[in-house]
């Protein structure tokens, strides 16, 4: 059983407690949060203490971890003084906001031989790690092409204030909240991409930063992704990957906070489509427990720092585009 503290008790901080409340491998013993205001009524029934301070998380004995669910700019510092402490580090998506930021979080754990995980739970959704399996064994052929759309309409009424608002943050729309997780499983089964171009519009909400986002990727392999990130539409998630020996689409039937399962239809070479539905799991949860195992040292995490770095490079790239409106290179 691994303790950890959890950083950041907003909405997805919470939720995370609540996904490991029954863990096996994985158990919060302190959460840190400075505005107290966030946790009325949360820290009467959460099952652990809460502090305002975060070096009190770091200098506790008994937290082997930290889980950061914290404004994207505090990444980097936040994990500088956990490896300081020789506490191991998962960290919400993005990692970092530019690829060195990434590069250096990545060295400053692989340097003091500590684990960092990473908040990218679409790679363990069945019919997600499915798709990847399938991609690596070349049973889908060439990968030409990858198209999503991971929208929400949760962001419309937050205070303006809001750091996922703001334009240093979370810059191109839902990018950060959303589409990061297709780029992920793209860089995946792609491996390190070479140009973006990016359309972000303000249409409908009053979300400054954008709330109709579109990113084309051209991967060094020739393969063309296409994501789409909407902050002012109901819940949508459909990833659909072709290749030239087939294509599955797989549709949410619900945020992944909630998840209810998957629509998921193939077709292969013979042409059939064969649809079928998947149902429910916490893929958040197997995230953090696959963390957890890792520093238990009873297997390897599956998301190696390479790709962290490299999707963090992308997103750097698209953030850059949709500030120009430009087509930028990855680098």
């Amino acid at each position: 059983m691994i303790n950890a503290a959890v950083v950041g008790l907003g909405w997805w901080g919470k939720r995370l407690s609540g996904f490991v409340a029954d863990s096996p491998h994985l158990r919060f013993v302190l959460g840190v949060e400075p505005d107290a205001k966030a946790v009325e009524g949360f820290a009467d029934s959460c099952g652990f203490p809460i502090t305002a301070d975060y070096s009190q998380a770091l200098e506790d004995d008994t937290v082997d971890a930290v889980i950061l669910a914290t404004p994207h700019s505090l990444h980097e510092s936040q994990i500088a003084a956990a490896v300081a402490a020789g506490k191991h580090v998962f960290c919400e998506k993005p990692l970092a906001l530019d690829r060195e930021s990434a590069e250096r979080s990545v060295a400053r754990c692989r340097e003091a031989g500590l684990v960092l995980g990473i908040g990218h739970e679409r790679r363990f959704e069945p019919p997600m790690a499915e798709v990847l399996q399938l991609a690596r064994d070349g049973d889908l052929g060439t990968i030409l092409q990858i198209e999503s759309n991971f929208s929400h309409d949760r962001f419309v009424n937050l205070d303006k204030s809001n750091w996922r608002l703001s334009a240093s943050e979370a810059p191109a729309g839902g990018m950060t909240a959303t589409g990061i997780h297709i780029f992920d499983l793209a860089t995946a089964m792609l491996g390190a991409a070479d140009s973006v171009k990016v359309i972000c519009e303000q249409l409908a909400s009053p979300i400054a930063t954008g709330d109709t986002t579109t990113a084309m990727v051209r991967y060094r392999s020739g393969a063309i992704v296409v994501v789409t990130s909407l902050l002012a539409t109901p819940f949508i998630s459909r990833f659909a990957i072709f290749g030239s020996k087939g294509w599955i689409e797989i549709r949410d039937k619900a945020h992944l906070e909630s998840p209810e399962g998957w629509i998921v239809t193939k077709c292969f070479a013979e042409g059939k489509q064969e649809v079928s539905e998947v149902p429910a799991f916490n893929a958040a949860r197997a995230n953090l427990e696959a963390f957890a195992k890792a520093v238990a040292g009873e297997s390897n995490y599956p998301i190696s720092t390479d790709e962290m770095i490299a999707n963090t490079a992308v997103m750097e790239a698209i953030f850059r585009s949709a500030a120009t409106g430009r087509e930028v290179a990855v680098g």
